[in-house]
């Protein structure tokens, strides 16, 4: 019989969020395709240091060795390359002995067809526009911050997938978030407590995080393989709605952080993110010096 995802975490990533490929990319756009055909050929032996997203693949991957007999998870690089130009990807993958088999390789085409194709639950890319077409199909994506990333040691030993989260755009609906940005934090917080007891619309990592719940669920004799996190800048009065729609979603996470307007890294730091996901780019950017971050656009049209 054919393969089948139904019961999988499929993530799909671009070879640009596992591996550190950005003096390639700068061949790319300073030189152009031809260059960088060259060049990807000519280092296709040479092996590719870890990305943003590395950690993450990792851990998601380690899930499938915790119950002999039974994946979990379904990693899909996903790629613009053509094949040609790819062999240095798929070498660095066997060299970190990382368990991926599957791949859409483009060759400059649209990738978001494909996307649904995998029935890919989350797609992390370095590409804007990639990232923007899968949240438009409904599909969890994150722009991955690339460049900035503390160093990342390959031969860590990641015993627990660690997942954080921003509230608004992210978790739930943008509807509460721009009436912050449209009216300021006062009607913000008038709209929360009149509504404490209505639920937040489910935002564009919602099904997600239902996922990562429903898995929780099937490792509860594993020791908590995976830990989930809420950093949000809501506090009191609004942190009622959202602890009531968590309720109502019959989701648990593991931590909440009601920061206040605070800064978020510290706490990301703490927690140990393996990727935090943010609407906001100042956000992410300022987070993604300490864990891998990547950003949630709005949904268009």
């Amino acid at each position: 019989m054919p393969h089948q995802f139904a019961d999988y975490l499929v993530v799909g990533i671009s070879s640009r969020a596992l591996f550190d490929v950005e003096e390639e990319n700068r061949i790319y756009s300073e030189q152009g395709l031809p260059a960088y055909c060259e060049y990807q050929r000519a280092h296709e032996h040479d092996i590719l240091q870890p990305g943003a997203g590395f950690p993450l693949v990792k851990a998601l991957l380690r899930l499938n060795q915790l119950i002999p007999g039974q994946r979990k998870t379904e990693i899909i690089v996903m790629s613009k390359n053509a094949a040609d130009t790819s062999l240095r990807i798929f070498n660095s993958i066997e060299h970190y002995g990382l368990d991926i088999s599957r791949s859409a390789l483009t060759g400059g085409s649209s990738l978001s067809a494909y996307l649904t194709a995998f029935k890919t639950d989350l797609f992390l890319s370095a590409d804007a526009d990639d990232v923007q077409d899968a949240i438009n199909a409904n599909i969890a994506a994150g722009i991955i911050c690339t460049g900035s990333h503390p160093q990342i040691d390959a031969n860590r030993e990641i015993t627990q997938l660690r997942i954080a989260f921003d509230g608004d755009a992210v978790l739930f609906s943008p509807e509460s978030e721009r009436i912050y940005q449209e009216q300021g934090m006062e009607a913000f917080q008038k709209h929360e407590r009149e509504n404490a007891h209505t639920p937040l619309a489910a935002g564009p990592f919602a099904l997600l995080l239902k996922s990562l719940s429903y898995l929780q669920q099937q490792f509860a004799s594993q020791g908590a393989p995976i830990r989930t996190a809420l950093v949000t800048a809501r506090n009191a009065p609004a942190h009622e709605r959202v602890v009531l729609t968590l309720r109502e979603w019959n989701i648990n996470v593991d931590e909440t952080f009601f920061l206040g307007g605070m800064e978020k890294s510290a706490v990301l730091k703490a927690f140990g993110a393996d990727i935090f996901f943010d609407d906001q780019s100042l956000h992410t950017d300022q987070a993604a010096q300490y864990v891998p971050a990547a950003r949630v656009p709005y949904k268009q049209g």
